[in-house]
């Protein structure tokens, strides 16, 4: 992956820069090396019109997507996908996502691809319309109880408050993936109703180089539909305003004029 050509369209991700050395990059899990980067955090290129980043963290995109379907693949796209990588969850399956933002709504359309059968809860009304349209089993509000247990559920809300009925909800045996970089705390936790049982909680760190391969061949496989909405890269600041007061459903992405 580290070979790239002259004017060949690439994508950047969150994760931008590793050591190469320490136990984790050197065992495929370069996402938790203690001296990773991120882009638009330590390094400069989130929101501009031009970015450096190593040949080896450069994504080729598939020519089937746009620039615009493209961008929320590499942002929400590749932490959705490692979440769902997380959750444990198998072709077939019952999958739970709590929360339905940019990242889930493109996880819905991979699990449907593999047969899952997706529960949706979340807050905002036009949330779960957009879940029902990408082929949701299940909707319901942010707290309602499934029908039917989960086998592995991903909670995309900064909610902890979320996490005990959300491992309620989960068959024996299953995961619940968090996929926040940052959550409010989480409630005591009730041993006998919402852990026993061999139910396991993950959190989700960034993302692997194979993550990204993996994710953007499958989506070109699908193929996925991004639903977007664009502004101008003036117009960043009121692009994060109205993500925060959830203004728009899927992924809002910034163009260059």
């Amino acid at each position: 992956m580290s070979e790239r050509t002259v004017g060949e369209r690439v994508g950047i991700a969150w994760l931008q820069h590793t050591c190469g050395i320490c136990e984790f990059c050197t065992s495929g899990r370069e996402n938790l090396c203690e001296r990773a980067r991120f882009t638009g955090y330590q390094v400069d290129g989130g929101y501009a019109e031009y970015a450096l980043v190593p040949a080896a963290f450069a994504y080729p995109i598939p020519p089937v997507f746009s620039d615009e379907e493209a961008a929320p693949l590499l942002c929400a796209g590749i932490i959705g996908y490692r979440a769902l990588r997380l959750s444990g969850i198998q072709p077939g399956q019952r999958l739970g996502l709590y929360g339905f933002g940019a990242s889930a709504h493109i996880v819905i359309q991979i699990a449907r691809h593999w047969g899952c059968q997706v529960y949706v809860s979340s807050l905002k009304p036009e949330h779960r319309r957009l879940a029902g349209e990408l082929g949701a089993a299940w909707v319901g509000g942010a707290t309602d109880r499934p029908p039917d247990k989960l086998h592995g559920s991903i909670i995309f809300a900064p909610a902890g408050e979320l996490v005990p009925p959300a491992l309620r909800a989960l068959e024996r045996g299953g995961t619940l993936a968090l996929a926040g970089i940052h959550m409010t705390p989480i409630p005591s936790l009730d041993y006998d109703r919402e852990v026993f049982g061999e139910r396991v909680i993950r959190s989700v760190t960034s993302n692997t180089k194979q993550d990204g391969l993996d994710l953007l061949r499958e989506a070109a496989a699908i193929p996925i539909k991004p639903h977007t909405l664009s502004f101008p890269l003036a117009e960043a600041n009121r692009a994060l305003q109205e993500l925060k007061a959830g203004g728009y459903s899927g992924a809002g992405v910034l163009v260059l004029s």
